[in-house]
Parts: structure tokens; sequence; C-alpha cells
């Protein structure tokens, strides 16, 4: 397994959810829970064994456990709200990481999700789906809209753990709509969810996932 590096999130390393997608289809059928123990290197290679992901030096980058369905739902927001919402996409104005793959700003030809909030906190974004799509693109479309739901400005935050489902890829050229929540959280941990849904309202994926606020001092 390799990360390119057009898939990063924060620089020099994986965006979460496209790396958690990457191992989980590695690991094969069935619900896995991955959880990143160290930023996943890129244009590297890694090896899965026995739920594990390491480097070449031998050192964790992840593991991958099997896990009962998340079925973390959050309820289907139209496209017209979606836009809306997206228009006013706070990582336009202050983004802690602006060029991820995923919502960065700074990437022309990356997956350009802008969760933006709606009334109710959720979170809720267009998805134009690319070419090429595959489980780990709908793992990192299911992983950003969840992280917008808790970053502040001046507290960004990055994923830890994430389980996900992908019942059906979303069609190539589809203007889809993908929604996210905070569920809870404790100290600098957050629970949240996100969906993704085909333009019909069709719910395609789901997942859960714990996000960690970044100290103060990681600089």
């Amino acid at each position: 397994m390799i990360i390119e590096s057009r898939f990063n999130g924060p620089p020099g390393s994986g965006n979460g959810g496209w790396s958690a997608g990457v191992f989980a289809e590695a690991a094969g059928p069935g619900p896995v829970e991955v959880t990143l123990r160290r930023p996943p290197p890129l244009e590297t290679p890694l090896t899965l064994a026995d739920g594990e992901v390491h480097d070449p030096q031998g050192l964790l980058v992840a593991q991958v456990r099997p896990t009962e369905d998340p079925r973390a739902v959050v309820p289907p927001v139209q496209l017209p709200a979606a836009r809306a919402a997206s228009a006013a996409y706070p990582g336009l104005v202050e983004h802690p990481f602006p060029g991820c793959y995923v919502c960065g700003p700074d990437r022309p030809d990356g997956l350009r999700i802008f969760p933006g909030r709606l009334p109710d906190g959720r979170t809720a974004a267009p998805f134009r789906v690319p070419p090429a799509v595959t489980t780990p693109t709908v793992w990192a479309a299911l992983d950003c809209p969840g992280g917008w739901a808790v970053i502040a400005p001046g507290r960004p935050y990055v994923l830890g753990r994430i389980a996900a489902v992908v019942a059906t890829l979303p069609e190539p050229g589809d203007e889809c709509v993908v929604t996210g929540v905070m569920v809870g959280g404790e100290g600098r941990k957050a629970l949240v969810h996100t969906s993704l849904y085909a333009p019909d309202g069709t719910l395609l994926a789901w997942a859960r996932a714990t996000w960690i606020a970044v100290p103060d001092d990681a600089g």
C-alpha cells in the first residue's frame, strides 16, 4: 500500500479518511474500524499484517479492527440547502490545512468538499463525484465533513479513528450531498457521524469517527 502524495491531509501526511479507506480496503470485506497511530506517511510502502499497518522501519501507522456496522446516519439535506451551507464554508476564510485533498480550498485537483454549518449545527456540502471513484474516495468524503462540525478558529482537529460502511459507490459525475454532525465528546476528543447521499436521496455510505484536537503547542 502507498498513500500517493496528492492524497494528503495536513502537510506531509495522508488525508486521514483516504488513508483509512486504503487500509480498510486492504483488510477485505466486512465493517472495520481504523485507528491512526501516527500521521500516514506519503509515498512510502506500507504493510498490513494481523490488523496492523507498519512503515518500512516497523513503526505502527494504524490499527484495523473488525467492528459492527456503525449505522451512524445523519439525516439528509436537500442539495440547495447543502449548496447554501457550503457557500459559507469557514475554511474559505481560515483553514488549518488549506492543501487538504478533501476540503482544502488550495486544491483545485482535490475533492473540494466544503462543509458549511446548518442552523441545527450539522454540516452539509455538495460532492461532485470524480471520474475514478473508489472505496477510499468515499472514506475520504466521509472524513472532513465530520471534522468541520467541531473545528473552530484557531483550534484545529485531526482524524483519530473512523469506521465506515460503503453500501454503494456513488456514480461518477453525480452531485451528491455529504452531511456531518457532532454527537459527543470529552476533553480533546469529539465523536462525529457523517453520511453520503445520492442525488435522489439514497443513502450510499455512513461513518462514525473520533477527531482529536491538536495541542496548542503542536507547532
